[in-house]
């Protein structure tokens, strides 16, 4: 991290480390297995799809049915 054109450091908890190098012994294909993690989003995840003729119908589909928590309501 730099401020003011100087260059700051932080030590890192040496718990950090180890994970860290043992994430990085793990084979890619496990790595990017655990990378994600899938929240279930009601509506959303109930349908295999949803289309609309428009932007504006989907915006409206949106904020009618979709939890605000979600973050697809208009600001």
């Amino acid at each position: 991290m730099q401020a003011n054109g100087l260059e700051t450091t932080y030590p890192v908890p040496a718990e950090w480390l180890e994970e860290f190098e043992a994430a990085a012994r793990r084979p890619l294909s496990m790595r990017v297995r655990y990378a994600f993690i899938h929240t279930y989003k009601p509506v959303l995840d109930d349908a295999t799809y949803h289309a609309f003729d428009t932007m504006d119908a989907y915006r409206r589909w949106c904020e009618e049915n979709l939890p605000e928590w979600l973050g697809y309501s208009r600001v």
